[in-house]
């Protein structure tokens, strides 16, 4: 997600703790001048107190906020269910939901302990955490697919995700907050959102010229110069998401700078409210515990995807590009539409747009090199069928983005262009099937 994005995320949260008590010292005062309210300073990205306002440091503490605070993680049993079945009965038809279900509130969580961690190392270095740990769960998925050489669901899933995320989830939000807001029309950042579009179109070239290669045999040598041009040209868009990821950074960052001069906005002085709920390390700690958590979960849900394909006489290719982005981003999807509704469509677009950014051009160049090291073909031929649908949603919503507004039936467009998608993806019978 973008930096942005991710700042105004943790907003909410600073929003919650400082209604929920009062900064030390502010209930100490006796003259009512002294106690009346004042501009905070500016410092923004300093690092907070160790007592600020109702936060429960200590472990017991930590886990009451990590555990027991998301509604969501009712769902968290469901994983070890999952485990249980595979190794009693080994149902794939039931161990591929479970496990799908039992990932939801370990994303989640696992973008709280971000958001957490963001809050104390600052800003900037925020949102840097908020770009590298955004997409994990979807990371971690395609590292597990990728050491069983299920290269397509790799694929396939990534795939899944952009589509879902810019078509999907884009149009719930737009639609939500047309209707909810009341107005015609609702504003954005037209700058982002063309920024975020030309990355896109970006990630496109970088497939299709693998599969133009492959499929008008022209390779110079067959079979293997679609795979070298891919790794060069995963090095090449990890270098520009890089380039991207600074170039965010620095603007933030001179963004503050600007806002301290010129007295700031309210996005500014909220940020001096956004107290951390956890500790540093202990933020740290569930990181690695929830990326660990994530992982096992993972290799379970790897493993049934083809067990569930048949018991449920889905394509996986349906499976793979529809239902594993839908349900394991379940969380991230209903907090863009929340955001709509309350009119903070910026924020709606860093978690759709921003997100899809972040898997086109970071984690699926990230999944080639990382195949090149395992010793496995992963390349950027993700075939004619899922490139050109790619290309034609990206092209869609570039178009719809480009005058920064958006409104009701713009919405409904996206959505019922997705419903297209799923449905030509649950008929596709893919050739290349055996190559996951």
């Amino acid at each position: 997600m973008t930096t942005d994005g991710a700042d105004y995320r943790r907003l909410l949260h600073g929003r919650q703790n400082s209604h929920q008590a009062p900064v030390d010292g502010a209930d100490g005062f006796e003259d009512d001048n002294l106690a009346a309210p004042q501009s905070p300073p500016h410092n923004v990205g300093a690092r907070p107190q160790r007592d600020l306002g109702s936060a429960d440091w200590g472990v017991f503490g930590s886990m009451k906020i990590v555990l027991f605070k998301s509604k969501l993680n009712l769902l968290i049993p469901c994983g070890f269910l999952a485990i249980l079945i595979d190794y009693t009965s080994q149902n794939q038809g039931w161990v591929f939901p479970l496990s799908l279900l039992g990932i939801i509130p370990l994303a989640e969580r696992l973008g709280f302990a971000t958001e957490q961690l963001g809050l104390f190392t600052g800003r900037t270095a925020g949102g840097l955490l908020n770009a590298t740990f955004g997409n994990a769960t979807e990371l971690v998925i395609s590292i597990h697919a990728l050491r069983s050489g299920k290269l397509r669901v790799v694929q396939q899933s990534l795939l899944g995700s952009i589509l879902s995320n810019t078509l999907l989830v884009l149009g719930c939000a737009f639609f939500g907050g047309g209707l909810a807001c009341g107005k015609t029309e609702q504003a954005f950042r037209k700058e982002d959102a063309v920024l975020n579009s030309g990355l896109l179109l970006m990630a496109v070239m970088g497939l299709v010229s693998p599969a133009m290669l492959y499929y008008t045999h022209t390779e110079v040598n067959l079979g293997q110069s679609a795979l070298a041009l891919s790794r060069f040209s995963s090095c090449i868009m990890l270098v520009a998401y890089a380039a991207f990821i600074y170039f965010e950074l620095s603007n933030s960052r001179r963004r503050d700078e600007a806002s301290e001069g010129g007295g700031g906005d309210q996005g500014d002085d909220d940020y001096e409210y956004a107290y951390p709920e956890i500790s540093k390390w202990e933020a740290v700690a569930w990181l690695g515990i929830f990326t660990a958590w994530i992982s096992v979960f993972s290799d379970f849900l790897v493993d049934a995807i083809e067990g569930a394909s048949k018991a449920w006489k889905i394509p996986i290719a349906f499976i793979s590009t529809v239902l594993l982005p839908i349900v394991g981003n379940a969380a991230e999807h209903a907090s863009a539409v929340m955001f709509a509704v309350k009119d903070k469509l910026d924020i709606s677009l860093g978690v759709a747009i921003g997100s899809s950014t972040q898997i086109s051009m970071f984690v699926i160049p990230f999944s080639v090199v990382t195949g090149w090291m395992m010793g496995q073909p992963m390349d950027l031929n993700f075939h004619l069928f899922e490139t050109a649908s790619l290309l034609i949603t990206v092209l869609v919503v570039a178009f719809l983005l480009q005058d920064g507004t958006s409104n009701c039936f713009k919405g409904l467009m996206l959505i019922l262009c997705y419903l297209i998608v799923a449905a030509s993806f649950y008929v596709y019978a893919d050739p290349n099937i055996d190559g996951v």
